[in-house]
């Protein structure tokens, strides 16, 4: 509880964040230990620009509390979340001149023995409802909403471990899935990088089988979890969701019977014979996993029994760079170049055309759809098997 949380590597999802200040949410956080938090996602079905306000407005207001590690409320004065307290700071407010003519605002009187720089006061309120630990016994006391997504996560980690938060690109891809429901329909669906699990429980709405994939059995734990609070919504559909074991710098599927996650020979053949949809949502923050990541679409899709479309969403982010002495995008960048490479692929064997996607798509669930956002779709083709099959068709 005493020891920093953030170090100069750690990684703050900006989802949660409802006010400026970034610092202020650092020091709140350090005060309670990091803890791992359950946020619910409002889903907005009718797509409307007013649906969306009156649901932004209602989910802040009934999500407004924040918990410390062992369920116990934090109590912190001047909530700036809160609109009774902030009508209550307001109280005694005056506009005065001084005497010089110009406008002088007395903002708020400094309580006796307030520190001026206590920024521990400054109540950050992310949309936060209690610890992960006894979530599901929690939740089978509450009703099952179908318009509500449920997600176990943390607020802040080291680069390796941000599959643990949760991102704007899953956002998109949420939103492009539950607006294009038929281009998923009864569908076999991996999705690569799958983090806390959201897009695979969007894809279970309307696709027969989800294969949800990534690495390190604690982040697995997390995605399972969440897979099964929000089983109301994918079973109703008729989807199930598989949390699986894919290590990208490996070239084999895991089989050890030992690892919970790993894979049936069945479901390999399954895997191979069924899929034809691939999803991956801001997964291109590392160079090298960039790379691997490609490398492993590559090594899957060329074992694929059927075409298989595939939708990348990526977030630019703009990071000042010593190399350069400039801002760029360097990740987006490699992104980008590894894409160009894909497509450009004459070996005989695969086929890969690429192309951005436009956002007139509804939103679908409450975050902030940035500028910087991208979705991709990639067509991936077996040119051996389609000669084949023209070979026999004449």
């Amino acid at each position: 509880m005493d020891e920093m949380t953030f170090r100069s590597d750690t990684v703050l999802s900006d989802v949660h964040m409802h006010i400026p200040s970034k610092r202020h949410f650092m020091v709140r956080l350090n005060t309670v230990g990091q803890p791992v938090f359950l946020s619910q996602f409002s889903l907005l079905l009718e797509g409307s620009h007013s649906n969306l306000e009156k649901k932004e407005k209602d989910f802040k207001e009934e999500n407004i509390k924040c918990h410390h590690t062992d369920g116990e409320e934090l109590e912190e004065e001047g909530n700036p979340c809160d609109p009774g307290e902030e009508g209550k700071a307001s109280e005694g407010i005056e506009a005065l001149l001084d005497e010089d003519g110009d406008l002088e605002v007395v903002r708020k009187a400094q309580l006796p023995g307030e520190e001026a720089e206590d920024l521990s006061r400054d109540k950050v309120c992310p949309i936060i409802l209690t610890k992960g630990r006894d979530v599901l016994e929690e939740e089978e006391h509450e009703s099952d909403s179908r318009d509500v997504i449920k997600i176990e996560h943390t607020m802040a980690t080291p680069l390796e471990d941000v599959g643990k938060q949760v991102w704007r690109g899953a956002f998109l891809l949420v939103d492009y899935i539950l607006s294009e429901q038929d281009l998923f329909k009864d569908c076999t669906v991996l999705e690569l990088g799958g983090g806390t699990g959201i897009v695979s429980i969007a894809a279970a709405t309307a696709a027969k089988t989800v294969y949800c994939t990534d690495v390190g059995e604690d982040l697995l734990d997390t995605c399972e979890r969440n897979i099964a609070l929000n089983k109301h919504i994918t079973e109703s559909a008729g989807g199930q969701v598989n949390v699986r074991v894919l290590d990208w710098l490996k070239d084999e599927f895991c089989t050890d019977p030992d690892s919970p996650y790993s894979w049936s020979e069945q479901e390999i053949a399954e895997l191979h014979n069924f899929t034809t949809v691939i999803l991956a949502a801001d997964v291109f923050y590392d160079d090298d996993l960039t790379n691997a990541f490609f490398s492993t679409l590559y090594r899957i899709t060329h074992n694929l029994n059927n075409p298989c479309v595939v939708y990348l969403s990526i977030e630019k982010r703009l990071n000042f760079t010593l190399r350069h002495m400039e801002v760029a995008c360097e990740a987006y960048s490699h992104f980008r170049n590894t894409l160009d490479g894909l497509t450009n692929i004459r070996d005989g064997k695969m086929r890969y055309t690429a192309e951005p996607l436009g956002l007139s798509f509804p939103q679908r669930i409450v975050y902030e759809r940035v500028e910087q956002l991208e979705l991709w779709k990639i067509t991936a083709v077996q040119t051996s098997k389609k000669n084949s099959a023209e070979e026999l068709q004449k």
